[in-house]
C-alpha cells in the first residue's frame, strides 16, 4: 500500500507540473501571437483602448502577471487575494524615473488592480514596459516573496517574455487614464480564436491532389475531352492558388520576425552605447578622483613642508631668545672686579671709623646706602672725587635733616648687596664698636658711637 500511495503521489506531482508548464507555455505563447498582432494592426491604425487587439493582450498580460500570485495573509490566518500591483509597486521602486509614484497619487484611480492597469497603459505610452518586467525580474527575492513555484515569473519562460514585449516600443500608444474602465472588477477573459487558425501541411496538400486526381479519373470514362480538360485546369489553379497561399502566409511571418528582430537588434545597439557612455562616464570619473587625490596628496605635502619650516624658525627663535636672555642675565649680574671694588670702599669706612670719630648718618633707603658706598669708592679714585662731592654733600644734608639714627640692618644689607667680603667686614665693625663702647644700651635699635 505504501509503494501504491508513493507511486499515485508521484504520478500526481508529475501531472500538476505538467499542467503549470502547459499554462506557462500557452500564455507565453498566446502573448507572442498578441504582441504581432498588435504591431500588424498598429501600421493601419491607431492602439487605444477599444481596439480588440489590445484589451486582449492587457488580459493576456494581466493573466501573466497573476499566474499563482500569493495572497495576503491577514492577522486571523485568511488569505485574502491581491492584485499583481502589489508586486509591481515593490520590484519596480527602484526603476529610475519611474511612473509608480504618478500611479500611487492618482486620484481617480482607487483599487489595486485598476492601479495596475493604469501602469500597463503608461508603461505601453512611455514605451517602458519591458523595461519594467525586466527590473521587477531581476528581483529575484521579491518576485519569490509574491509567487507560488510553477508561476511564469520564476520559470524559463519569463526572459522570452520580456523579450516579446520590446517589440512594443514601435507602437505609439494614446490611452485616456480618467474613464471608470479601469476600476471594473469583473475577470478578464482572453479571447483564443483570433490565434486558433489551422495552417495545412504540404504532405496533407499532396494527399488531398491525390485524391482529387483519383476522382477526377474516375468519372472520366462518363466525361469528354473538354470535361477532363477543364477538370485538370481548375486541379492546377486550386494547387496554384494554394501554393500562393502558403508563400504569402510564409512572407508575413518572415516579415514579422524580421521587423521583431531589428527591433531587438536596435534596442540592443541603445542598450550597449548606453552602457559604453556609462563606462566612459565611470573611468572619467576615476581618472579624476585619482587626480583629486594626487593634488591632495601634494597639499598636504607642501603643508607638511611649510609646517616643518615653521618649526626649524620657531625653534631658531627660540634658542637666540634664550641667548640672548641669558647674555642679559649675565650682564645684569655685578662683575668679581665691581664686587672687590665695593668691599674695598666699605673697608675704608671702616678704617675711616677706627683712626676717627664716626658720623652719625642714617639711610631711609638701600639707594641712600648705595650712594654712600658709591661716595667711598670715589674717595679712592682722586679723577672722580671732585665731580661726586657735591652729591656726596647733598646726600650728607638730607640725611641730618632727616634726624634718624644708624641701622646696621641696612649696613648688613648693603653687605649682602655687594659681597661676602662686606658682609664679614661690617660683622668685625659691629664687634670692635661692642669692645670700644661697653657701656652701649643692647635693648636700642641702633649703634650709636660713645
Amino acid at each position: 500500500m505504501a509503494s501504491l500511495n508513493l507511486g499515485f503521489s508521484g504520478a500526481r506531482k508529475k501531472a500538476v507540473a505538467r499542467i503549470r508548464a502547459v499554462e506557462r507555455r500557452n500564455l507565453i505563447t498566446v502573448c507572442r501571437f498578441s504582441v504581432k498582432t498588435l504591431i500588424d494592426r498598429s501600421c493601419f491604425e491607431t492602439i487605444d483602448d477599444t481596439s480588440a487587439e489590445f484589451i486582449n493582450f492587457v488580459s493576456i498580460l494581466e493573466h501573466i502577471l497573476s499566474h499563482r500570485l500569493k495572497g495576503q495573509v491577514s492577522w486571523f490566518g485568511y488569505e485574502s487575494p491581491r492584485s499583481f500591483w502589489d508586486y509591481i509597486r515593490v520590484a519596480c521602486s527602484k526603476v529610475p524615473h519611474s511612473c509608480i509614484h504618478s500611479i500611487e497619487n492618482m486620484e481617480n484611480v482607487r483599487s489595486s488592480r485598476a492601479k495596475g492597469r493604469a501602469w500597463i497603459r503608461v508603461a505601453l505610452m512611455e514605451k517602458r514596459l519591458s523595461e519594467y518586467i525586466s527590473a521587477a525580474l531581476r528581483d529575484f527575492k521579491t518576485t519569490r516573496r509574491f509567487y507560488e513555484e510553477g508561476a511564469v515569473v520564476l520559470g524559463e519562460e519569463a526572459g522570452l517574455l520580456a523579450d516579446t514585449l520590446i517589440g512594443l516600443n514601435a507602437i505609439d500608444f494614446s490611452f485616456c487614464l480618467k474613464g471608470e474602465g479601469l476600476d471594473e472588477s469583473c475577470p478578464v477573459v482572453i479571447d483564443y480564436t483570433p490565434y486558433l487558425k489551422f495552417t495545412q501541411t504540404s504532405d496533407s496538400i499532396s494527399s488531398d491532389e491525390e485524391e482529387m486526381r483519383t476522382l477526377g479519373s474516375s468519372g472520366s470514362e462518363a466525361g469528354t475531352p473538354e470535361s477532363h480538360m477543364a477538370a485538370s485546369l481548375m486541379a492546377d489553379q486550386s494547387t496554384w492558388y494554394s501554393k500562393s497561399k502558403r508563400l504569402e502566409q510564409k512572407y508575413r511571418v518572415v516579415l514579422e520576425q524580421k521587423g521583431y528582430l531589428e527591433e531587438l537588434v536596435r534596442l540592443r545597439e541603445a542598450q550597449l552605447s548606453e552602457s559604453v557612455s556609462q563606462n566612459k562616464s565611470l573611468l572619467q570619473r576615476l581618472t579624476d578622483t585619482e587626480l583629486s587625490h594626487k593634488l591632495e596628496k601634494e597639499q598636504l605635502e607642501i603643508i607638511i613642508l611649510e609646517l616643518q619650516d615653521q618649526l626649524t624658525v620657531m625653534k631658531n627663535h627660540d634658542l637666540r631668545s634664550r641667548q640672548e636672555l641669558t647674555s642679559h642675565l649675565t650682564n645684569q649680574w655685578p662683575s668679581p672686579g665691581a664686587l672687590d671694588t665695593n668691599a674695598v670702599a666699605l673697608d675704608t669706612l671702616l678704617y675711616r671709623k677706627r683712626t676717627g670719630p664716626w658720623e652719625e648718618k642714617s639711610f631711609q633707603s638701600l639707594e641712600q646706602l648705595s650712594a654712600d658706598m658709591s661716595l667711598s669708592q670715589m674717595s679712592l679714585d682722586p679723577a672722580q672725587l671732585n665731580t661726586h662731592s657735591l652729591d656726596s654733600k647733598a646726600g650728607h644734608t638730607n640725611w641730618h635733616r632727616e634726624g634718624k639714627e644708624d641701622t646696621p640692618s641696612l649696613r648688613g644689607l648693603c653687605g649682602s648687596l655687594t659681597s661676602m667680603a662686606s658682609y664679614k667686614s661690617l660683622a668685625s665693625l659691629k664687634s670692635s664698636e661692642y669692645l670700644a663702647s661697653p657701656t652701649t644700651d643692647m635693648t636700642s635699635p641702633g649703634l650709636t658711637p660713645s
